[in-house]
Order: C-alpha cells, then structure tokens, then sequence
C-alpha cells in the first residue's frame, strides 16, 4: 500500500488524491503540514504532496508522483497512446501551471492576511493570466474532455488548479478567469459532480478549519521572527 502524505486543502494533494482513487490505488492517507526534519526527509523541499511507494522510496512533485502512478498502475490509464498527443497533454498541464495558478498563487498571502495586494503585483499577474487564457484558448478543446475525447491527467490537473485560480486569483482581482476560456466553466462544474471530486471536497471542507488555524499560527510565527 502507498502512502499519501499533505493535507486536503492543498489542491496538488488533491491531484494525485484523484488519481490513486479514480485508478483504485490502495492507499492511506497521512496528515502533514511541513516544518519539520521528518517531513524534510519525505520531501526534500517540503512541499506537498508526497508519495511513499510501496517499496518505500519517497517522491514529491506532484506530476512526478501522478506519472509515477501511471508507470506502475497500469490500469485506467491517463494518458492516451502516441508521444503527441501525450505531450498535448503535458503542455495544457503546464501552460495552466505557470501561466494562471501560479501567478494565482502569488495572491495567496493576501487573501489569508486580508491585506491589499499592491497594484504592481495585480498588474503583473494580469499580464501572466491573460498570456495563459490566450494559450489555454488554443490548446482546449472540451470535447468532451480539456484535451479531446478522453479522460486525461490533464482533465484532473486543471480541475485542481482551477480551485486556486477560482478561489484566489479571480477573487482578489474582482475577475472572472475561467469565463475567459469558452467551454471552461461548464466543463469545471461537470468535473465537480464526478463521485471522486465529491468525496475529495468534503474532505477538504473537513480539513479547512485545521488548515486555517495552521496557516494563521504560520503567520503569526512569521510576524514574530520578522520584528
């Protein structure tokens, strides 16, 4: 059995949480939120998620773990057959990545503080987003799926992202992103509806109260050790 280890707030967890359940990976969970040495030595950057495999290797990068997954567990596969249209799917992967949840991220300590985020920081993850809407524009097709006719990693990971995007960039910037991509919102909600999404948010419901108070000790930490 794999070990999964973060928590459910953080959407990347969420990511690989899809896969192992949507290919009946057996599984645990492990609730972790950093800062320690034993956490250090599960994830060399203290970043989550992290996977302990069942040989009991550890591996972090949340696409690391999710192609890992698709390696080993062969069935229900998430990627479709030919090096193209693979490599289609990476590239909406990481044009959703470093182009909109990113830039979205950046958002992040001002949505938890309640700060304003100075309008270089808007202009600049404005000018990032648009790039990434014009080329998700381009590279999406909804047909019925973000990348074609089949359910792809890509479906998964942009579906979490999207809760970064969503929850934070267009929340703090008073802006509608995905209703910039034609087809996303609606794809977005049907991935909602799935048994899988539905059972990984009520965990995340579950969580957020921890979660909160974890970041909001992190801050005050922070604040102190600032002065």
């Amino acid at each position: 059995m794999v070990t999964l280890h973060g928590f459910s707030s953080s959407n990347y967890y969420n990511v690989v949480k899809y896969v192992l359940q949507y290919k009946e990976v057996p599984h645990e969970e492990h609730l972790v939120y950093g800062g320690t040495e034993e956490w250090l030595s599960i994830s060399p950057v203290g970043k989550v998620p992290a996977l302990t495999t069942e040989s009991g290797n550890h591996l972090s990068e949340t696409v690391v773990i999710c192609d890992y997954l698709e390696e080993v567990y062969l069935d229900k596969p998430l990627y479709p057959f030919g090096a193209e249209a693979r490599a289609h799917v990476r590239q909406i992967m990481k044009v959703m990545e470093l182009y909109l949840e990113l830039p979205s991220r950046r958002l992040i300590p001002y949505a938890f503080s309640g700060m304003p985020a100075p309008d270089a920081v808007l202009a600049d993850v404005k000018h990032v987003a648009s790039r990434g809407i014009e080329a998700m524009k381009q590279l999406t097709g909804f047909t019925p799926h973000i990348a074609g006719d089949q359910f792809t990693l890509a479906d998964v990971y942009v579906h979490y992202c999207n809760a970064v995007v969503q929850g934070i960039g267009s929340k703090i910037m008073d802006w509608d992103i995905l209703a910039e991509i034609p087809g996303m919102r609606e794809w977005n909600r049907n991935m909602r509806e799935s048994d899988i999404a539905r059972a990984i948010e009520a965990d995340r419901i579950a969580n957020e109260p921890e979660f909160h108070a974890y970041i909001t000790q992190y801050m005050a930490r922070s604040s102190v050790s600032d002065k």
